[in-house]
């Protein structure tokens, strides 16, 4: 058995293609170069390249607890904290009497609509509705009625009050 696959091996070795047909090939084919506009180096990139530093912030990429604060001397004078920013204003509210004290929606499928009493009065509105013409409704979710601010684009929410429901 093993004479017969030596023997198949010097066969096939022998009449295989040679190296001689295949560089010739090679040989024949002409040299396209790649359509590039301008093939000279762009030096000024490398140099650009080359002159990037690297500062780190300190922080380990791979840890996932924060670094430690950086540590106060207590001889080191105050540092002056620069100009002062406003702070931002606090969210906008639904006035002091409005009450969010349920929602519902009609069986048809339509959108859930909200309820609010501001004390004498009952307001009905549904998402992207407004309401006292200051405020728009946003989302009526279970507990919780997300609303904007008309004029200033500010966002907010006010929680389901069970109290506030009217006789």
């Amino acid at each position: 058995m093993l004479v017969v696959m030596a023997a198949l091996v010097v066969y096939f070795d022998t009449k295989g293609p040679s190296l001689k047909n295949s560089t010739s090939l090679i040989e024949k084919q002409t040299y396209t170069p790649l359509p590039v506009e301008n093939p000279e180096l762009q030096r000024w990139k490398q140099e650009a390249s080359r002159r990037t530093e690297y500062k780190s912030s300190g922080r380990d990429l791979f840890s996932a607890s924060l670094p430690p604060p950086p540590s106060t001397k207590i001889d080191d004078p105050p540092k002056d904290p620069g100009p002062v920013v406003p702070a931002e204003p606090p969210p906008p509210a639904l006035p002091a009497n409005m009450k969010f004290f349920g929602y519902g929606t009609i069986p048809n499928g339509t959108a859930k609509r909200a309820f609010l009493s501001d004390g004498e009065g009952v307001y009905i509105v549904g998402e992207g509705d407004t309401l006292v013409g200051r405020f728009r409704i946003i989302r009526i979710g279970n507990a919780r009625l997300e609303f904007e601010e008309i004029a200033t684009g500010r966002r907010n929410s006010a929680t389901l009050d069970e109290t506030g429901a009217p006789p």
